[in-house]
């Protein structure tokens, strides 16, 4: 059949004075500390904390460490669908511009960063755990992240991402707390250490489906290894400061969101498991709610489910070829 959905893309600066979009998930690291009385003050925080990062990695020629400023656009698609008014908020991601005060050169990061998907709340938050009411094992239903996974190429293979960037994504998120991590003998000089997985998880199986692979590595002076999502060759198709680029922009919000792994008084050893009830971390200054976090994320699930998936389930199957659930 003929493409019944394209996509418009449209960005947005994150600064201090950052208010979230209605369409935005409110889920979402960044949007997430940009509510509330300390919002300006999360903001600032934040940005401090990207900027002192990006510079300690950054070291070279920059003996002050104050060489680097990171800006931060927050990249929104929205999927038009055809014969529709409405556009559906679908996914977003973050892109990053390094600024030289030495040159005064604004350079290109990466896109990609984090990653905010509506349909992906309702395959985590409302189908999967639909699926495993009442049962013994944990499963995933058939064709589990088989829609997300075709919507988002089509929004890679789309003129209007072209437009942000002519690199693939990268994203880095945390890693699973229910998979072990093992130390290998290899050492990148930006990304750090890597270490292997004993199996892959769940979201690293859906990632798959989006068309990414994944490696894990725990960068010079972190505590936690991450799982670093990409296309192509990630240590290769990619510059020192894109990547440090990426590094200083997420470990900042997984000290935030995650500080049980990545704001931990210890480091990670040969053999490493995560772990949210550790209780030997230090907090940032920046305060969020994770409980609300989680609330929302299932009412933004359900959100997808009225929206978009009920109203478009035969055509979403038909395009996709696929059993929507």
């Amino acid at each position: 059949m003929s493409n019944p959905f394209h996509y418009t893309v449209k960005t947005l600066k994150f600064d201090e004075n950052y208010t979230p979009a209605e369409s935005t998930r409110l889920t979402t690291n960044f949007a997430n500390l940009a509510r509330g009385e300390q919002r300006k003050t999360n903001l600032q925080n934040t940005l401090r904390m990207i900027n002192n990062r990006f510079n300690d990695l950054a070291y070279w020629d920059n003996p002050a460490n104050d060489r680097y400023e990171v800006e931060v656009e927050i990249v929104s698609a929205d999927i038009v669908i055809e014969g529709q008014a409405e556009h559906f908020p679908a996914i977003e991601m973050l892109k990053t511009y390094i600024i030289d005060k030495h040159t005064n050169q604004r350079i290109d990061g990466i896109v990609g960063n984090s990653f905010s998907s509506y349909v992906r709340d309702y395959d985590f938050s409302v189908l999967l755990l639909e699926h495993n009411k009442n049962q013994e094992k944990f499963s995933a239903p058939a064709n589990y992240g088989e829609l997300h996974g075709k919507l988002f190429k089509l929004l890679l293979d789309s003129e209007a991402y072209q437009q942000v960037s002519a690199k693939a994504p990268v994203f880095c998120l945390s890693v699973a707390s229910t998979r072990t991590y093992t130390q290998t003998n290899n050492h990148h000089p930006i990304l750090g250490q890597e270490y292997t997985q004993n199996a892959y998880s769940l979201t690293d199986d859906y990632f798959a489906k989006m068309g990414f692979k994944v490696r894990y590595f725990m960068p010079a002076k972190s505590v936690a290894p991450y799982a670093f999502y990409y296309q192509g060759d990630l240590l290769n198709d990619y510059s020192n400061l894109e990547l440090i680029s990426l590094i200083s922009t997420m470990e900042t919000f997984q000290k935030i969101y995650r500080p049980e792994i990545y704001n931990a008084n210890s480091v990670a050893g040969q053999v490493y498991q995560p772990s949210l009830t550790y209780q030997d971390y230090s907090l940032t200054k920046i305060e969020y709610d994770r409980e609300e976090r989680t609330q929302l994320a299932i009412k933004q699930g359900e959100f997808t489910n009225e929206n978009f998936i009920k109203p478009y389930r035969q055509l979403l199957a038909d395009w996709a070829e696929t059993e929507v659930l």
